[in-house]
């Protein structure tokens, strides 16, 4: 199994989305997939421009120079994307969604139905694959992630790929705390064995997603814990 990955979120490995995101590739290793991993942060990605070139003056080229000429030949053979996000106003950052609009050239330029949807075919020599969500958010409920869920099914009909499971890891403010005082080592290893069932039976267990997604403290006192340490780090400023 080929995979691509990207962690497309501005802390990259520092990150909360880093702490799910590591574990679930390791995992896929484990079972011998192939695992490449890029952040969007260093990528030299300009926006698409929306003129069609690549449909219509050179099928399949984008004509901008720039990070994604080397990417478009792994993205067409890869088996599966993975593409980790924090969730940022409901939705993916932006150099996540730059990444996403910049897929059109493996696309087009005739339109089909497709589960009952008008949308463009996918290019000759472009593998169908699946796509992996895995995501962190600040806020504590699960629906959080419901915006970013649908945006990510519509995007998986369009890229006619299929959407094979989200790994979402809400109030994550207080993850990193957690896997310190050894209050969380059970979802980083969840994550580990999502990766594995992927790349041995095609599919993630729900337990082990559930467990991923875990709740680690009672809303209120999450509310309260994260408030505190805004305080603290105002203090800090306003003292500076």
């Amino acid at each position: 199994m080929r995979v691509l990955a990207f962690n497309c979120s501005p802390k990259m490995d520092k990150g909360n989305t880093a702490l799910i995101l590591g574990p679930f590739l390791d995992g896929l290793r484990d079972e011998g997939a192939e695992v490449e991993l890029h952040y969007t942060n260093k990528l030299d990605i300009n926006p698409c421009q929306g003129d069609l070139s690549c449909y219509l003056k050179a099928p399949g080229e984008c004509f901008q120079d720039d990070g994604m000429r080397r990417l478009y030949p792994r993205l067409r053979e890869a088996d599966l994307w993975v593409f980790a996000t924090p969730v940022y106003w409901d939705g993916v950052t932006g150099p996540m969604k730059n990444l996403m609009d910049r897929l059109t050239p493996l696309s087009g330029p005739f339109y089909e139905v497709r589960d009952g949807k008008c949308t463009v075919a996918l290019r000759e020599g472009v593998r169908y694959g699946g796509v992996v969500l895995v995501s962190t958010a600040g806020c504590w409920e699960m629906s959080n992630f419901d915006p970013l869920l649908a945006h990510m099914k519509a995007f998986c009909l369009t890229a006619c790929k299929e959407f094979a499971g989200a790994l979402l890891r809400p109030h994550a403010d207080i993850l990193k705390a957690s896997l310190d005082k050894g209050l969380a080592e059970d979802i980083p290893a969840a994550a580990r064995d999502c990766g594995r069932q992927l790349a041995r039976d095609g599919e993630m267990s729900p337990n082990s997603l559930k467990v991923v997604g875990r709740e680690l403290m009672p809303r209120e006192d999450y509310i309260e814990a994260v408030n505190q340490e805004t305080r603290k780090a105002l203090g800090r400023l306003r003292r500076q």
